[in-house]
């Protein structure tokens, strides 16, 4: 790029980040929000199982490493709703986001269904190979049995919820999940103790009946999961039916029925979403596989600095969500240039987030270690990898808030062939690699060190790719030389 025409395109950005900062920030906040609620019930589903009885944990912990990865896939094939809404919005064809929405709501409601078929029939021969303990692998199957009843549910709320994130309100999916820990935490409490956890908590002058009640542990625990969902469903339900913060867009007046085009449209920029996440977090989890030979100091070091540095990166990812409907607003009013504003000021953000968040591991990270365990050497080891951690924050955030640039330019499926490519050849063989051989001449082998140098490789090959695509997306669009696929 020429000296003046460098020049001109930061004089730009510096325009668009006057008027444009604040509403990606205020966007971004409630998703932050809901996603932190989310994950704390699972936090609360751990800690609930773990004071019962560690083979609960155990069952509630497996069962949580099938059904998760689904949910999230679900999650994002839906979110490809979201930038075909907010384009939409944008132009000001809000008489088109009716029929849209009833399609995703079809492919949510197919996609609970077969989650739910597989959690049913498939986890037996799957905890077998697995080589679980049969009592372990009883109690996960009941717990998956009673998850499985929630997965339409989930799936449905996930829909619309990317439907609202599209029109610029993002406020509901964060009270309504807030409302899903609400009824997930006590409902965890009476199934999962039973009568006697009741009496522990209140004393022996309840009635005989609620005494009397059976403590289901992980059993319970599914069962409380299930009902979160169901209810976060029917409140999103309820409040999009009655709600007037979605203008014109009257949704649940004359269903739909199938569209394969808007179908066949809604898995185009979705599917390729879906199967990116379900790459990350399949990632994380075979590594976790590959440490859990390396000892249980390694293993609970490894898992407590990962816990901590997924926290942080809750926002990073709701900036990314954000900026997605940002962008795809832009798009929709043809301010093509403008939109591309967006996009780049979006990860001068993600930038600023992330130097924040690594200034913030440095401050905290050792009296927080001290929070989650006394062990001496898993707080030394733990530390030693939230160091590590400092240095891919700059990464991490980058290549998520790219792809959320990405998907509102419809351009998903690149992301997925990039985040397949980075995550499993460079993060995951590489960082086993170092982890097992070392570097062959210079260091030994690095164990847990070598898999996180690993992931620090996988997000920055992944966020240079990434950027170079946005780069080359933004500018093509901009002059005329790409299209953006229709609605």
């Amino acid at each position: 790029m020429e000296p003046s025409a460098l020049a001109t395109f930061f004089s730009d950005l510096l325009s668009v980040s006057r008027t444009e900062t604040r509403p990606l920030i205020r966007l971004a906040l409630p998703i932050c929000g809901a996603q932190l609620a989310q994950a704390g019930m699972s936090v609360a589903d751990v800690m609930m199982t773990g004071r019962l009885s560690a083979t609960d944990l155990a069952a509630v912990s497996v069962g949580s490493s099938l059904w998760l990865p689904l949910m999230l896939f679900m999650t994002g094939t839906l979110m490809g709703l979201t930038p075909i809404v907010a384009h939409l919005l944008g132009a000001g064809t809000t008489e088109r986001i009716r029929p849209s929405v009833h399609q995703a709501l079809w492919v949510a409601l197919a996609l609970g269904v077969v989650a739910a078929l597989l959690l049913w029939f498939t986890v037996m021969p799957i905890f077998r190979v697995m080589d679980v303990p049969p009592d372990v692998a009883r109690r996960s199957a009941a717990y998956l049995s009673a998850v499985a009843f929630g997965m339409p549910g989930v799936a449905l709320f996930q829909a619309l919820r990317a439907f609202s994130d599209g029109m610029n309100h993002t406020r509901p999916a964060l009270w309504i999940s807030l409302v899903g820990l609400g009824v997930n935490i006590p409902s965890n409490y009476v199934l999962i103790y039973g009568g006697d956890g009741l009496t522990a908590l209140f004393g022996d002058w309840l009635p005989g009946w609620t005494q009397g009640l059976p403590a289901l542990g992980a059993l319970g625990c599914g069962i409380a999961t299930a009902l979160s969902m169901w209810v976060m469903c029917l409140t999103m339900i309820a409040y999009t039916r009655r709600s007037r913060a979605y203008g014109d867009v009257s949704l649940w007046h004359s269903p739909t029925l199938p569209r394969w085009r808007l179908i066949g449209e809604l898995l185009y920029v979705g599917v390729p979403i879906g199967v990116a996440i379900f790459v990350e977090v399949t990632l994380f989890t075979l590594i976790s596989l590959f440490i859990a030979s390396l000892g249980e100091v390694t293993v609970a070091a490894h898992q407590v600095a990962l816990n901590y540095t997924s926290i942080l990166f809750m926002l990073p990812l709701a900036l990314s969500m954000a900026l997605t409907v940002r962008v795809g607003n832009t798009l929709g009013q043809g301010k093509i240039e403008r939109a591309r504003m967006v996009a780049w000021n979006g990860i001068l953000v993600s930038v600023l987030i992330a130097l924040l968040n690594s200034a913030l591991l440095w401050f905290t990270a050792e009296p927080v270690m001290a929070l989650y365990t006394h062990d001496t050497a898993v707080q030394r080891l733990a530390l030693s990898l939230v160091l590590l951690a400092m240095l891919y924050q700059v990464s991490d955030s980058l290549q998520v808030n790219l792809a959320g640039a990405l998907r509102g330019y419809k351009d998903t499926r690149i992301i997925m062939v990039i985040t397949l490519f980075a995550y499993w050849a460079v993060g995951l063989a590489g960082g086993h690699w170092l982890g097992t051989r070392g570097l062959p001449g210079w260091s030994e082998p690095l164990g847990v060190h070598g898999y996180w140098i690993g992931l620090i490789a996988g997000l920055t090959v992944a966020a240079l790719l990434l950027g170079e695509r946005l780069r080359r997306r933004a500018k093509g669009v901009a002059h005329g030389r790409q299209e953006i696929p229709l609605d």
